[in-house]
C-alpha cells in the first residue's frame, strides 16, 4: 500500500529534472566527432532527434589544460532532458594565446550553427556554456558579438570578467598574471568591456566559494542588468571551483536544477 507521504514524494520526484545516475553515465551515448578547423568538437544527440535546443560547452583548465571529453554527467543529463550537447576543444597555451582561443571558440560555434540541424539540433536555440577558463572564453565571445544568434549564456565560475578591475583589487593571482601578462590587452580580453550600452542574451551566472568569485560575479551581473539584459545569479558558495562544474547533471544537484529552469525558460 502506498501511504500519503510516499505518494507526495513520488509526485515531487516526477516533477524534478532527470539526473544522471552512475548506471546512466556508464551508458553515456558516444559522440560524433568533427574537425572544425583549429581543433575538434563532439556532438551528442539522441537518435532520431530533430529541432532540439543545444548546449555548446567550453571546458576550463587555466587556458592551458583540459579537453573536450571532460564533460562528466552533462551529456547524459542534457540528452535525457531534451537537449543536444556539444563540447569543443580549442588550442591551448603556450601554442595559442587567449585571443586565439577566443577565435577558436567562435569558429567552433560557427561550425555548429551551420551543421547542428543535421544532428537533431536547432541552430537558433544554442546556449553557450563554459566553466573557469571556458567561462571566460564563452563570456568574452558572447559579449563581443562573436557568437551571432546565440540564445543565452551559462557562465560557470570565473573572476576574469574585468581584468583591469581584477588587477586593481589585488585579484590578479599568479595563474591569471601569467596568462594575462600584457596589460595593453586587458580591455580587449575582458568580457565587461563589451557590456555597456548593449542588451545581451539572457545570462545565467554561477559562482563558487573560491576566493573573489562571488564579488566579481555580482559586479558583472549588475553591469549586465544595467543594460536591460535578463540575468540569473546563482549563489554556488556551497561548491568548490571544481565541484560546481563536476556535479552538473548529478541527482539532486542544486545548480543543475537552477540551470535547467533557466534553459527551459529561454530555449526549452
Amino acid at each position: 500500500m502506498i501511504d500519503r507521504r510516499s505518494l507526495i514524494l513520488a509526485s515531487v520526484a516526477a516533477m524534478l529534472p532527470l539526473g544522471a545516475s552512475a548506471a546512466q553515465r556508464s551508458r553515456q551515448p558516444a559522440p560524433k566527432t568533427f574537425d572544425y578547423g583549429p581543433a575538434k568538437l563532439d556532438i551528442y544527440a539522441p537518435d532520431g532527434a530533430s529541432g532540439l535546443p543545444v548546449v555548446f560547452f567550453v571546458h576550463g583548465g587555466t587556458w592551458q589544460f583540459g579537453k573536450r571529453s571532460q564533460v562528466n554527467a552533462k551529456p547524459t543529463f542534457l540528452l535525457a532532458n531534451g537537449f543536444c550537447f556539444v563540447s569543443i576543444d580549442y588550442r591551448l597555451l603556450p601554442e595559442a594565446d587567449v585571443a586565439t582561443q577566443a577565435g577558436d571558440v567562435e569558429k567552433a560555434y560557427a561550425f555548429v550553427r551551420a551543421n547542428i540541424a543535421q544532428h537533431g539540433g536547432d541552430p537558433n536555440r544554442i546556449v553557450g556554456m563554459g566553466h573557469s577558463a571556458g567561462c571566460h572564453l564563452i563570456a568574452l565571445t558572447g559579449m563581443r558579438g562573436g557568437l551571432p544568434g546565440i540564445a543565452a549564456l551559462i557562465l560557470d565560475d570565473t573572476r576574469a570578467y574585468d581584468l583591469a578591475a581584477l588587477a586593481k583589487n589585488g585579484g590578479m593571482v599568479r595563474a591569471y598574471a601569467r596568462v594575462f601578462s600584457d596589460p595593453s590587452q586587458w580591455a580587449a580580453l575582458s568580457p565587461a568591456s563589451y557590456v555597456d550600452g548593449r542588451k545581451h542574451p539572457p545570462t545565467f551566472i554561477a559562482y563558487s566559494r573560491a576566493s573573489g568569485r562571488g564579488e566579481d560575479s555580482k559586479a558583472f551581473a549588475e553591469r549586465l542588468r544595467a543594460t536591460g539584459t535578463r540575468v540569473t545569479l546563482f549563489d554556488g558558495s556551497a561548491y568548490t571551483h571544481m565541484s560546481i562544474n563536476h556535479d552538473f547533471g548529478e541527482d539532486g544537484d542544486a545548480l543543475t536544477t537552477a540551470a535547467l529552469a533557466f534553459l527551459k525558460s529561454t530555449v526549452g
